[in-house]
């Protein structure tokens, strides 16, 4: 079963993903970086394409005013005019022309009646109107969009021409991404100078627009792309065959940047276009019938703990090359399904999941880290004075899994070792000469297991504890075992020289080794556990050592078998009688080490 510092990483874990979708929910939902998700929606869905040949541009541009003066100066007859002449050819009498200039109250009478007289001749003409939009209380509401100002054509015109409102309403970034397809002032419907000009051309089946008559607009060109060079002197002036109007949409309007009529556009946010080529833009839409539908938000806001839930317990969960493929994938994937979808029809936020999938991917990769760091340093300051360094190293490329934390049944070679006729020799001397001698002995204990990648249990006194194959699997774990005491007998000898030459005495060990099955893990309370092995097994083992004579390492038949040809023994058979053992336990000498 999981320990209790497991499941509070888990909890932590768990509570860290719910507040992460929480607070990314609530971001989504206000639309935080709305600005951001709309450059990045341009990016990905707006590309030029081909535009439309039925589509002709005749604009007052510069070459214009140069010609005929400045535009403030212009009588309404110069349209009229150059509607005149567009119509004047039965072969080459356009399909419709639009005219993307605001003709407000009457000016000259003649001139006015000529121009409404021209635009009503052959049914083929739109002219532009304006609605004045804010905020008004309608029916007891608060209505923020509603009109407060209309503006129409003088009265002839409107009468003689079709009406198409030319409002142009910019997202909160300040893009030109959207068109109005109709307004309704005193309850009329007015469509779009685009809807109008569209309809008049051929049938067309409108747009679902949202709850404010919008829709989406899907860029055919880049500005400039409809543009021909056609200047309204080129058709005053005769310099294009009127054949080359025929059953065309022309559209007639400002294109000269000191005319002020122009605006940043979705397909390209560095240069602007003008208004008469946005229309350009609308109306080839509406011809094609490429309507783009916005996905409403909360199928998007439901997304987010379902995708971003599954992808943060990978993150939190796995390894690092694990962690960045999902996070590659998933964000790629999404980006890639976005324009799949926009080719259907359908359009879904871009930047949202990718930043909220690159935040919850950085923030789980440092929280892992952190997380990882802590227990490297648990785990070093819990095992580095028992084990050998390299058993150490060996537990934190494995992880905390490989700790086996609450115990775990493992085979494992245990070893006791007690230091012989220590308590009648430190009678004679004196308590600090103990401690010296005792710490010379234990030093020379610690020594050996670590240096044979032992485990370190337990000091008792003057005697010790030690055991391999725990906490990680070990290859050949009996023979270090036996290595280490054989350099314990041939260590002590050594020490006991020197104690003989100093002292006059001298001691040896007595070494008990024994393999099998055993619980291994951390044992006590929370306030105080120890990492030990217990079972009968460790039982064996200490009662082998308690039996052993000064300088001798008693075996059981388990480890001469399990090392079979690779050491010298000498068996003992059952002569000697271990406490808690039935009759017939075979007890060997450990002689030699063959290797």
């Amino acid at each position: 079963m999981p320990g209790k510092k497991e499941n509070g990483y888990h909890r932590i874990t768990l509570i860290i993903c719910i507040a992460a979708i929480a607070a990314f929910m609530l971001l989504f939902w206000f639309d935080a970086w709305s600005s951001a998700d709309l450059a990045a929606q341009d990016m990905l869905y707006q590309s030029p394409t081909v535009t439309n040949g039925d589509i002709v541009i005749v604009g007052i541009d510069e070459r214009a005013i140069d010609e005929l003066g400045p535009y403030s100066e212009w009588g309404r007859d110069i349209v009229g005019a150059t509607i005149d002449t567009l119509n004047s050819s039965d072969e080459g009498r356009p399909a419709v022309i639009g005219v993307d200039v605001l003709y407000l109250g009457e000016n000259d009478p003649a001139i006015d009646s000529y121009l409404a007289e021209t635009a009503g001749k052959y049914d083929n003409v739109v002219v532009a109107c304006a609605a004045e939009f804010g905020s008004a209380i309608v029916d007891d509401e608060l209505d923020t969009f509603a009109i407060l100002n209309f503006s129409e054509p003088f009265e002839a015109l409107r009468n003689a021409a079709t009406e198409g409102h030319i409002n142009a309403m910019y997202d909160i970034d300040g893009v030109l991404r959207h068109s109005l397809l109709t307004i309704r002032p005193d309850g009329r419907e007015i469509p779009s100078m685009p809807l109008a000009i569209a309809e008049k051309f051929g049938k067309v089946t409108r747009p679902v627009t949202n709850e404010q008559g919008f829709w989406y607009v899907p860029y055919a060109g880049l500005p400039g792309a409809f543009d021909e060079g056609i200047s309204v002197i080129d058709v005053l002036y005769g310099n294009i065959p009127l054949e080359y109007f025929a059953d065309k949409i022309v559209l007639i309007g400002p294109y000269a940047a000191a005319l002020q009529d122009d605006c940043v556009t979705a397909i390209d946010h560095a240069k602007p276009m003008y208004g008469i080529e946005v229309q350009a833009n609308v109306i080839q839409a509406l011809l094609d019938g490429n309507y783009k539908e916005e996905v409403p938000i909360w199928p998007q806001l439901l997304l987010i703990p379902v995708l971003l839930g599954l992808c943060m317990l990978v993150f939190m969960k796995r390894k690092v090359y694990v962690a960045l493929t999902t996070y590659v994938i998933v964000t790629a994937g999404y980006v890639g399904i976005c324009k799949l979808l926009y080719g259907r029809g359908l359009i879904l936020k871009v930047l949202y999941i990718p930043i909220f999938m690159t935040v919850a991917f950085v923030g789980c990769i440092g929280f892992h880290y952190l997380q990882s760091a802590l227990e490297k340093r648990r785990v070093t300051n819990t095992f580095k004075r028992y084990v050998a360094p390299e058993v150490v190293n060996e537990i934190l490329k494995e992880g905390t899994e490989a700790l086996g934390l609450g115990g775990k049944l493992t085979r494992i070679a245990v070893l006791f070792v007690d230091v012989r006729g220590f308590t009648t020799m430190s009678e004679a001397l004196t308590p600090p000469e103990v401690v010296a001698i005792l710490n010379d002995y234990l030093t020379l204990i610690a020594d050996c297991i670590i240096k044979n990648h032992g485990t370190l249990d337990k000091f008792v006194g003057d005697a010790a504890m030690a055991f391999w194959g725990a906490p990680l699997p070990q290859e050949d774990y009996v023979m270090n075992a036996l290595k280490a005491a054989d350099d314990m007998r041939k260590g002590s000898e050594e020490l006991s020289k020197i104690l003989l030459e100093k002292y006059g005495r001298s001691v040896s060990f007595g070494i008990g080794v024994n393999v099998g099955d055993a619980v291994v893990g951390n044992m006590g309370s929370p306030m105080r556990m120890d990492y030990t092995a217990i079972g009968d097994t460790v039982n064996t083992a200490a009662r082998l050592e308690a039996n052993a004579p000064g300088g001798t390492i008693y075996i059981s038949r388990a480890v001469a078998d399990e090392l079979e040809g690779r050491i010298r023994t000498t068996s003992l058979g059952a002569t000697i009688k271990l406490k808690g053992k039935k009759e017939g336990f075979e007890i060997l000498i450990l002689d030699e080490i063959l290797e």
